[in-house]
């Protein structure tokens, strides 16, 4: 294989692993909106492979589903019919996970062992694969959490589990924008630090968006911009907003995960108009974050309005994926 061809060959599978880990996201999401995720009670890394494939199988994964408090509190009497359809977000979800580990971690060997990964970059992408273990890891100790006493999985795993998605996300993004000179540094600078502080509060976002996910704590005050007939409800006070209950109610959830959102958007038009006026030759870049954060801003409040349409908040967490990546460009155009 020539130079030329090895060449595509990288710019391929970065955007192949690219597109499968979104794919896998947008997958884990419905996974999560439709209740699925505790369908398969056990982690078979090898044997899980394989559906079910007669009925008695799928018997047996049903009765394993029959004995964790899900099924016993709130979806008692359910039919087989109805747990093939979270089943099958779940085995999804699972499989697709495999599928992308292998996509990634496959063909780098065989681009470590061509030089086509320049050495200094080996550990960063080797690190990367050890997310990706680690990810699986996670997913199953977050599953684990709603098996035996709850009846969902935990808000705080489901966060490190979405976050630790996001993270191998922008790793790969980072690398895939870098690929013209393999230089997978980031310039630190008064700009670019204002941007990675812009970056940070979007994380940020995202992990209280799951806790909000978590903790269903999108039931409650499906209106905006009051929260009911208040900006801030009643019975939040400054003491209990800066206590653990920010992290448990899900009114102080929702609160934060509101507020946060409103501060990036502020700070976002701080950073435009600063670098506007200084007629800065990344503005295209900052125009595609703040569509994208307008979008992620509209789609969040007709989540919450439409009483939590699944489709709508599916998109709500896919253009996370996609502001995040733009923040990304932006701070490598800043780097150029």
């Amino acid at each position: 294989m020539s130079n030329i061809q090895q060449n595509k060959a990288l710019i391929f599978w970065h955007y192949s692993v690219l597109f499968l880990l979104i794919l896998l996201v947008s997958v884990g999401g419905f996974t999560r909106l439709t209740n699925s995720g505790l369908s398969i009670t056990n982690w078979d890394v090898f044997k899980g492979i394989l559906p079910p494939l007669n009925n008695s199988k799928w018997e047996e994964y049903f009765s394993l589903y029959k004995s964790i408090p899900q099924y016993k509190v709130l979806n008692y009497g359910m039919s087989l019919a109805e747990f093939k359809y979270i089943f099958w977000w779940e085995y999804i979800h699972r499989l697709l996970a495999r599928f992308v580990s292998l996509v990634y971690f496959l063909p780098l060997l065989y681009f470590i062992l061509k030089k086509n990964i320049i050495k200094q970059n080996i550990i960063y992408y080797l690190f990367i694969f050890l997310l990706f273990l680690f990810q699986g890891f996670l997913g199953w100790f977050m599953v684990k959490s709603g098996l035996s006493v709850n009846t969902d999985v935990s808000h705080f795993r489901l966060a490190a589990h979405l976050l630790m998605a996001i993270v191998i996300i922008s790793l790969i993004y980072w690398s895939t924008i870098n690929l013209n000179n393999q230089d997978l540094s980031i310039s630190i600078s008064k700009t670019s630090i204002l941007f990675l502080i812009f970056l940070f509060l979007v994380y940020f976002q995202i992990i209280f968006g799951a806790f909000t996910s978590g903790l269903d704590a999108g039931l409650i005050y499906q209106t905006w911009p009051y929260m009911n007939n208040s900006f801030i409800p009643n019975y939040i006070t400054t003491n209990t907003f800066f206590s653990s209950l920010a992290f448990y109610d899900q009114s102080h959830v929702q609160l934060i995960h509101r507020l946060n959102a409103y501060i990036i958007f502020v700070l976002f038009i701080f950073i435009y108009f600063f670098n506007l006026k200084r007629k800065n030759q990344y503005i295209y870049n900052l125009n595609i974050v703040f569509l994208f954060l307008v979008i992620q801003i509209v789609l969040g409040i007709f989540t919450l309005i439409s009483g939590l349409n699944i489709y709508v908040a599916a998109l709500h967490q896919l253009t996370s994926i996609l502001l995040v990546m733009s923040i990304l460009s932006l701070i490598y155009r800043v780097k150029l």
